[in-house]
């Protein structure tokens, strides 16, 4: 559970914030939220402060603008403290083009060699302004692997991720290049080879150094054998960022009103993913926020987060419907998107606006260049509802850890009903993506039969909602069809229960541990769980009924889809 940040930009304050006051003011919020990993933009030399530190002028060096050596030490030392891993954001695809202070025309005594970088057009990233490494040269392998070691031992990071991996696979660098998982497009005349060996060495030596190193890479293209080792014949990544998840959510909410999204398509891009090969899934990254683009929470609510964010007056249906997208889109991207899970810094709060670095463009302004951290700590502010549910989701993974399950099965994609259900390890999640209809008695399927009960609900009104779904209802189980048989069961799965879905929300349901058969000796009726929840008298012994043959509502005939059933020429293209 990764919490991606910038330290320069990550002051309340229009300044650049240091190591230190990151460590003190920044990181109890990243625990508090139930991170686990937080991934450190920009720490490597640049000259440029708006490149997001990726001009990079030295590979060696701790970035001046925020501090000392000692002081990134300070801010590692004070994240191991609070059980949190560190991640560096490392970049090894290219490097700045400055002359007078990065490694561009700097002469290292091999005549008969092309120095740090290819000469000509292969030595230049077009769209980048940058220059690109010349990986079969041994000075260079050298120079790049003892960075990657320096950065291990004398700072203590736990692993980086490796940007700009796509540009290094490839000749083309990904530029005008759609992947469609054809694997004639991962491997031919095209493909680096020179750049695969040598971050198969990153990799071999990363793990070699530090075996619990997790090394992530941002690639596009789905390249097969990039998350897995090295001895396999793999390039040794333990995950890959699933990239055109964000792309998707963007399409989504530029060019498509509600009742047209398709939960098929949705369920399909979020498990678009070859079996055993792990990914990071993201709604949304610092990529999404640039000036230019928008959060999700600004393309959701855009103009009313000035005005309509206090909860001293009723929520306009704009701020409602932002609210109850923003936890479902990022819920169901942690839930089904991936082996782990990243966000950005103030995306789970759903900060507003853009991010725009001081340029000769905005008169230099560190306006929109930092984090507006007292809009969550406003406690009339509906901001905290946001957040307080991405705390909730953390928290959920750390007892269940459903992140780590292989078992995900998606077992109903129903158009009509604008409802998902899924199972992740033993957990049932009920994603309603319909902007008006509340389901009563709503048939999901499961693995285990017993009895379930509420985990998690995004409508709970703790998080902003309306608190329709009762938490203390038991959901006992019916088989369903023949034992043996999955043809027979319901959504291809063995057993079932009912549950109410209200418009917009998504509830994660958990099986209780017990001797479930014990039934009190009462009439058993049938009852939705709003009625329940007020009229159950224990001396009448009520329960809600497991099954009612009557109310087929959820009960489309919709194949059970396993990750490890995809084909796959997968991508992410």
């Amino acid at each position: 559970r990764i919490y991606e940040a910038h330290v320069g930009m990550s002051s309340s304050e229009p300044r650049i914030n240091s190591y230190r006051e990151f460590a003190d003011d920044v990181l109890p919020r990243i625990r508090a939220n139930n991170y686990n990993t937080v991934q450190l933009m920009a720490v490597m030399e640049h000259s440029y402060y708006a490149s997001f530190g990726y001009h990079v002028t030295n590979f060696f060096a701790v970035s001046s603008r925020s501090g000392t050596p000692e002081d990134l030490k300070y801010l590692i030392d004070k994240a191991h403290s609070l059980g949190l891993r560190v991640l560096m954001d490392v970049v090894h695809s290219h490097a700045s083009n400055n002359v007078t202070d990065g490694l561009n025309g700097f002469d290292v005594g091999q005549s008969s060699q092309d120095s740090y970088f290819h000469t000509g057009d292969r030595g230049y990233h077009e769209l980048w302004d940058s220059r690109l490494f010349n990986y079969v040269n041994w000075e260079v392998l050298r120079f790049l692997l003892s960075s990657l070691r320096w950065w291990l031992e004398e700072f203590k990071f736990d692993g980086f991720r490796f940007d700009g991996v796509t540009s290094m696979l490839y000749h083309h660098h990904g530029i005008n290049m759609t992947f469609t998982g054809n694997y004639n497009e991962y491997f031919s005349e095209a493909t680096d080879v020179d750049a695969v060996v040598y971050l198969m060495l990153a990799n071999c030596l990363i793990h070699n150094v530090f075996p619990d190193a997790t090394v992530i890479a941002e690639d596009v293209s789905g390249m097969p054998g990039l998350g897995r080792p090295v001895s396999e014949g793999g390039i040794g990544f333990d995950y890959r960022l699933a990239m055109a998840i964000p792309d998707k959510w963007i399409d989504y909410l530029k060019n498509k009103k509600d009742d047209e999204w398709s939960i098929k398509e949705i369920s399909w891009s979020l498990t678009n993913r070859r079996y055993t090969e792990k990914c990071i899934a993201y709604a949304e990254s610092h990529d999404q926020a640039i000036v230019g683009d928008k959060t999700i929470a600004f393309f959701l609510m855009d103009n009313e987060m000035y005005s309509g964010m206090s909860g001293l007056m009723d929520a306009s249906p704009t701020i409602e419907r932002g609210i109850a997208l923003h936890k479902m889109i990022h819920f169901i991207t942690m839930a089904l998107g991936g082996e782990g899970y990243l966000n950005f810094m103030g995306n789970e709060f759903g900060h507003p606006e853009w991010i725009d670095f001081p340029r000769e463009g905005n008169g230099w302004s560190y306006e929109k260049c930092r984090r507006q951290w007292d809009l969550v700590d406003t406690d009339h502010l509906r901001y905290k509802f946001m957040n307080a549910f991405d705390t909730a989701m953390n928290a959920l993974d750390d007892k269940f850890s459903f992140l780590a399950s292989t078992k995900q099965i998606v077992s109903s994609t129903n158009e009509n009903d604008k409802v998902i259900v899924f199972e992740r390890g033993d957990l049932v999640f009920v994603f309603n993506f319909h902007p008006e209809n509340m389901y009563d008695g709503y048939k999901v399927g499961c693995d285990l039969p017993g009895k379930y009960q509420v985990a998690l609900d995004s409508d709970a009104w703790e998080f902003g909602g309306c608190g329709r779904v009762s938490h203390d209802v038991d959901h006992f189980t019916s088989p369903e069809g023949i034992p043996g048989m999955p043809e027979t069961n319901f959504n291809n799965r063995p057993n079932s229960f009912k549950v109410l879905s209200p418009a917009r929300t998504c509830v994660v349901y958990y099986r209780v541990e017990g001797n479930l058969e014990e039934r009190k000796d009462c009439e058993s009726i049938s009852v939705n769980e709003t009625a329940l929840a007020k009229k159950v008298d224990s001396d009448e012994g009520f329960e809600e009924s497991a099954s009612d043959d009557n109310n087929d509502a959820g009960s489309s005939k919709v194949g059970s889809l396993k990750v490890e059933e995809m084909r796959e020429g997968t991508s992410d293209g």
